[in-house]
């Protein structure tokens, strides 16, 4: 099963979890999808766009309970998904924090390396 990982405030995740829908960050909605990472990807990705950033979780999902999942061109050509839509959050097959320890995102064991 191989899964996708979405880096967001545990804030907007947990208020996701109530509304019983994530429609995605403001940068998700300014570029018309919600932006994931494979996890060759997710730790450059955290670094990037997240570093210092407290009080964050990141959720993993099976690629397959993400309808409208599409990997397309970004950073360098490499290939992300993106989901076109809003995704249910009881499609998360686990969420983490991720916590700064030293500099930068610990992140849990469940994520390759």
């Amino acid at each position: 099963m191989a899964l996708v990982y979405k880096i967001c405030p545990a804030a907007d995740w947990s208020a996701a979890e109530t509304a019983g829908h994530f429609t995605g960050s403001p940068v998700d909605h300014a570029d018309g999808f919600i932006h994931l990472s494979g996890a060759p990807q997710v730790r450059e990705t955290a670094r990037r766009h997240f570093g210092g950033q407290e009080g964050l979780v990141l959720v993993a999902f099976p690629e397959e309970a993400l309808p409208g999942l599409r990997w397309e061109p970004s950073r360098g050509g490499d290939l992300f998904p993106h989901v076109y839509g809003v995704i249910d959050p009881a499609a998360a097959l686990w969420v983490r924090p991720l916590p700064i320890r030293d500099g930068a995102h610990a992140f849990p064991p469940e994520v390759p390396l």
